[in-house]
């Protein structure tokens, strides 16, 4: 077969699945935007406030703290509640939890394991998060001083959507940026059998270094680069597999 057919035919076989990948960003790049939308609303009107108060350096010192609680979020959430499977408790204390648990969690963040590109599992919605957002702004604004912890709450989502945003672009984006490309890398490397009981930092992976939760030396080797792995358990083909996606 001429090689430029041969090349026409593995394109035609691979467009359907560029089609359904480029439906599903749209899916998931939907509903970030309307997350995006509501959450940066509320952060806008209170730094607008912080301003017309002379208080914007005040909100501005809290707004790293607000960055660091979303990471410890990010990464404990991630490890001891969405990759558990969690059964309906008998005792009555723990039973709502247990059940809203096993009804939404189990299902989405279990679903997006099996389904990587599916927009439906991919990107949260506004729903979410909107309980924990009317009960800590409230209380972030009626009992502590003006632009500190309602400035942390604020940039906590503001945390969380750039989070998403950066889980978005590892399944669907190919950036040069070496932050990207080393996200890609090690998110996808996550999303496989081998690799999901490690790398559950989404938008960073500074907390699985500090809590040694990081793919081992040898997979780290063979994802990023750098000197010669040693020998590893880990198949050759699942860190080819992941080395590619990233390309």
């Amino acid at each position: 077969m001429i090689p430029d057919q041969s090349r026409s035919q593995q394109s035609r076989m691979e467009h359907p699945y560029r089609i359904y990948k480029r439906e599903q960003e749209v899916i998931s790049r939907r509903k970030i935007y309307r997350t995006t939308a509501f959450y940066s609303s509320y952060t806008i009107i209170l730094l607008a406030f912080a301003i017309r108060s002379h208080h914007f350096l005040r909100a501005l010192a809290f707004v790293p703290f607000g960055i660091m609680f979303w990471m410890l979020t990010e990464y404990f959430s991630h490890r001891f509640v969405l990759h558990r499977h969690w059964k309906v408790s008998q005792r009555r204390y723990k039973r709502f939890w247990t059940r809203v648990a096993n009804k939404y969690l189990d299902p989405t963040h279990f679903g997006h394991h099996e389904k990587p590109f599916d927009g439906e599992h991919m990107s949260g919605r506004v729903r979410d998060l909107l309980p924990l957002f009317f009960i800590g702004v409230p209380l972030s604004i009626l009992l502590f001083p003006p632009f500190t912890a309602s400035i942390v709450v604020a940039f906590a989502f503001q945390s969380y959507i750039a989070e998403e945003w950066i889980h978005h672009a590892t399944h669907f984006c190919n950036f040069r940026d070496p932050y990207f490309r080393y996200m890609k890398k090690h998110h996808l490397y996550h999303h496989t059998s081998q690799g999901m009981t490690r790398g559950f930092g989404t938008s960073s992976g500074i907390l699985d270094f500090i809590f040694m939760t990081r793919f081992p030396r040898n997979v780290r080797q063979r994802l990023y680069g750098g000197r010669k792995a040693r020998s590893t358990n880990q198949p050759d083909h699942v860190i080819k597999q992941a080395r590619a996606s990233s390309r």
